[in-house]
């Protein structure tokens, strides 16, 4: 019967109700009833506004932006007040976030000198290499080439194409010739297989191949072959700085975990207490 009663939506809503007002009488901190608007909260509105529409708020808007700031602390208040935060991921995942953020603020605030910089940069060279660079072209030869026709099939003409340079091959959507792409590049554009197939070849004069893509079959004249090389730091200086923001972030907040979870005893089931004992 009681079940029956906490599944019925109007029940459900008249027991909100009485918990929201038991809250609300039970609070017997003053404190907790005002609404503290500081001129930091409206410059923070106006400035706010002015991002998202290009201009400042007039007075009606501003009125506006601080009755829904109002509204929106007072339903901040009574949610946490009735322990709607309890159980919810999504609140716990924010709250998380929003510490995190907290703690590289305070980080982010140095400011690396030049020395500093190049430390950094001499401990991390292997983050600033150019990849090796390719500049070939190709003849492309369609999969979907029909073989009823009695013409040899893409791989047979691609084959062909080898000796034969009157045969240009199929139209093709992307470009003839490539210069200075990498092999990440080369991969994203014709696949995986081809960039692989493509970076164990050698400059030659000749076409070759066949070398199979993600459309087909191509025959292939490899005209440059650049290998890694290291970028000097006033090259790379800016994305030297990024780096180092980055690292300092993450040991920011490495640094911050360790010591509030030293504060705290966790307790474990046993059938997972030695995994995470393990090194």
């Amino acid at each position: 019967m009681l079940a029956n009663a906490v599944r019925d939506p109007l029940f459900a809503f008249i027991l909100l109700g009485a918990a929201i007002f038991l809250v609300s009488s039970w609070r017997d901190n003053p404190d907790d009833l005002i609404i503290n608007v500081s001129e930091g909260d409206i410059t923070r509105l106006k400035d706010q506004w002015s991002s998202q529409m290009r201009r400042p708020p007039n007075d009606k808007e501003l009125r506006g932006l601080i009755t829904n700031h109002i509204k929106e602390e007072i339903y901040h208040r009574e949610a946490l007040a009735l322990g709607l935060d309890h159980g919810d991921a999504i609140v716990r995942r924010r709250l998380v976030q929003k510490l995190t953020f907290l703690t590289e603020d305070l980080e982010m605030g140095r400011t690396p000198d030049e020395p500093t910089l190049i430390t950094f940069y001499k401990s991390n060279r292997e983050r600033y290499q150019q990849p090796p660079q390719i500049t070939f072209r190709h003849r492309y030869f369609s999969a979907d080439r029909p073989r009823a026709t009695g013409r040899p099939d893409a791989f047979g003409h691609a084959e062909a194409a080898l000796i034969d340079e009157r045969l240009q091959g199929d139209p093709f959507m992307l470009q003839q010739e490539y210069t200075g792409r990498s092999i990440r590049d080369i991969a994203n554009l014709f696949g995986r297989d081809f960039a692989d197939t493509l970076s164990h070849l050698k400059p030659e004069d000749t076409w070759q191949g066949p070398i199979r893509s993600a459309y087909g079959w191509h025959v292939v004249m490899l005209i440059d072959k650049q290998h890694a090389r290291a970028l000097d730091f006033e090259t790379v200086k800016n994305k030297v700085a990024l780096d180092w923001q980055d690292d300092q972030r993450d040991l920011a907040n490495a640094r911050y975990y360790q010591e509030l979870a030293a504060k705290y005893t966790t307790a474990l089931p046993p059938s997972v207490s030695a995994l995470l004992e393990a090194p």
